[in-house]
């Protein structure tokens, strides 16, 4: 689960991370009341979806007086906002964050996240701050630090020392860099997070540390034990399909394909897309029905599937092991039946009752194209939708 900037200050905030004094408005007629708590007139705009690269897409402006911040804040809200993260549709502005700006000094990027291949937490540092830490370890690798340390109820020294070493920081400023790396590791084990992002983590001209921006990713599966995380949740920022999905427990991410995917088990539905694009199309979505879906879970599968207008085709491969391809062909039928279905249809059932299940498919009436293996079902549907 993703959160907003204004609410990761928040949490850092709490944890005594220094952070530019901000308010957050919802509506143009709030800005003269909240930014009376502000003690500059040089104010910073930042537009908050869940989305990098604002900046570039004109979703971050410094104002100098109070007339200029509510001409930009009368620009921003409520436009459509394209940045290389949300794609050319672009997300809808609909809340901004006014915060007092900063005389920078030095820029550097800081973030710490799980690192699942070593079962690790890594920080990574690097005195590029400002800029897509992508390109940075692309370009100019050596410019990156990463830090792996083993889960545990305190970060160490030495493990601090190595993280801002690269930073090459003295006195007050140091001390509370390492403060700022033991908070940080403190709220990834306390509130669940993935990852905790600061970039750029700033030194002003007056010497003070400073989170500029933050972004701070949390573990779904441990949503539940974390209500106050929940909280936060901004349903405006999800894909509607994908908050439907949720609710019937399924793992489904939307993508910008043609060919609408239903498989169980995420390696499988990897699978299925990978050689989707082998025969030249693309995957519409993410859709994993789990191992042990009901009749119920398969026909809201399905509904999602067809609640996208850009599906021309769906491939539906089930490997029946937990999952009975007989329920999961049931589940199929009264899902087309009830939402009078026209496009074309592949499936794929091995395993568990898949004759039972093809049966099933034979008898309803539907016109379905049975394949004998995934190669021979990705050649069906492509072929079913030139």
């Amino acid at each position: 689960m993703n959160i907003h900037e204004y609410q990761a200050k928040k949490i850092l905030k709490d944890y005594e991370v220094p952070v530019s004094k901000g308010v957050i408005i919802f509506s143009l007629e709030e800005i003269d009341r909240k930014i009376k708590s502000l003690d500059t007139n040089k104010l910073v705009l930042k537009a908050q979806i869940h989305a990098g690269g604002r900046g570039k897409g004109g979703g971050v402006k410094i104002t100098n007086s109070v007339t200029e911040l509510k001409n930009e804040a009368k620009q921003m809200l409520g436009m459509q906002l394209i940045t290389h993260q949300t794609g050319p549709q672009g997300k809808t502005v609909k809340k901004l964050y006014i915060e007092e700006a900063s005389d920078i000094s030095k820029e550097f990027y800081l973030s710490c996240l799980v690192d699942r291949a070593s079962s690790k937490i890594a920080f990574i540092s690097s005195t590029e701050g400002g800029m897509d830490i992508e390109k940075v370890a692309s370009e100019t690798p050596d410019k990156i630090v990463t830090c792996k340390v083993d889960y545990k109820k305190e970060i160490e020294p030495q493990e601090i020392e190595k993280i801002i070493t690269t930073f090459n920081l003295e006195g007050k400023v140091k001390e509370t860099a390492e403060k700022l790396i033991k908070s940080l590791y403190k709220i990834l084990i306390e509130k669940d997070a993935t990852l905790i992002e600061i970039n750029p983590l700033i030194i002003t001209k007056n010497d003070n540390l400073i989170c500029l921006d933050a972004k701070m990713n949390f573990d779904d599966n441990a949503i539940f034990r974390r209500p106050e995380i929940l909280e936060l949740r901004d349903l405006n920022e999800e894909e509607p399909a994908e908050i439907e999905a949720s609710k019937h427990d399924l793992a489904y991410i939307k993508l910008d394909g043609s060919i609408g995917c239903m498989v169980n088990g995420a390696g499988l539905a990897m699978a299925t897309m990978d050689i989707i694009k082998l025969y030249g199309k693309e995957p519409a979505n993410f859709l994993d029905v789990g191992g042990g879906a009901s009749k119920e879970k398969v026909s809201a599968a399905f509904k999602l599937i067809l609640s996208d207008k850009n599906v021309k085709g769906i491939l539906i491969n089930i490997f029946g092991g937990i999952m009975r391809c007989d329920v999961l062909a049931q589940g199929l039928v009264d899902a087309a039946k009830e939402t009078n279905i026209k496009l074309p249809l592949v499936v794929r059932l091995a395993g568990t009752n898949f004759e039972q299940g093809k049966e099933i498919l034979n008898k309803s009436g539907l016109k379905i194209l049975s394949a004998s293996d995934l190669n021979d079902a990705a050649k069906k549907i492509v072929d079913a939708i030139k």
